[in-house]
């Protein structure tokens, strides 16, 4: 682990705060779809896994989206800037982007949209077009659109109308995905499940790509405690994910 410095800290929807932190020699390489573990606390509490939301190189720091859940992420929203803490990463694969102009579909379900950000800032570089279904609970819990780079098509739902429009984002993926060249999801794992039932019985879909989250113990493939099934077998999200083809997965085995 290195120590990375707080440059701030702060509430961006109710209960999800957003963390800039300054380590050059994560920002430097940190690609869309890898994650970081954050040492919470005391050295007997378990690091936290944590998505990478954004990264700059010119700058050498990198940000992550978290959600209050637990005794580890609330100690991490209490601490100020200036302070350091300890991460490990950037760790994991990457999500796959086309080299060819692609039409490209993203899918936030909640905090979700942590590595869907980043994806979407990284992808503007080339000559693709995006379009991102967003959703939350409601709107006190939805990213906020001024923070999504500008040239994305944007759809927002949320579960109970508040905020564009009612419903889940899986009831309307099955919209887009006759227009889409790939798919990327990231979200809970109801979400996941509801979509990989209904792309079961379509045929001729884009390939879909998802990012796991689950309980992880080290994050580097050495305790074994993030196994999932996949029909190639037993795989470990932090050494072989946390990206996986949606196909791939054998969901009813996978736990929160």
């Amino acid at each position: 682990m290195v120590p990375a410095t707080i440059v701030s800290n702060r509430e961006l929807m109710t209960g999800v705060k957003l963390i800039e932190l300054e380590a050059p020699e994560i920002a430097s390489i940190a690609k869309p779809g890898q994650f970081v573990m954050v040492r919470c606390g005391e050295s007997l509490i378990l690091p936290r896994p944590l998505s990478i939301h954004g990264a700059s190189r010119k700058t050498g720091r990198f940000t992550l989206l978290f959600a209050l859940r637990g005794k580890g992420t609330r100690w991490l929203a209490q601490r100020s800037s200036e302070e350091k803490i300890f991460v490990a990463g950037p760790l994991g694969n990457t999500f796959t982007v086309p080299e060819k102009p692609s039409r490209l579909l993203l899918v936030a379900g909640g905090i979700g949209i942590a590595p869907l950000a980043f994806l979407l800032s990284e992808s503007l570089g080339g000559t693709h077009t995006m379009t991102l279904l967003v959703g939350a609970t409601t709107a006190a819990k939805l990213y906020p659109e001024r923070l999504l780079p500008g040239g994305v098509a944007i759809v927002t739902m949320t579960d109970d109308g508040s905020a564009g429009k009612r419903g889940l984002v899986s009831d309307v993926i099955t919209g887009y995905l006759d227009w889409a060249d790939r798919v990327y999801l990231c979200g809970p794992l109801p979400m996941y499940r509801t979509i990989a039932e209904c792309l079961s019985e379509r045929r001729g879909i884009p390939p879909v790509e998802v990012s796991l989250e689950v309980r992880m113990g080290c994050g580097l493939g050495i305790c074994y405690g993030c196994t999932v099934k996949t029909r190639h077998g037993i795989k470990q999200v932090c050494r072989d994910g946390p990206v996986f083809p949606m196909d791939e997965v054998i969901w009813d085995s996978v736990a929160c």
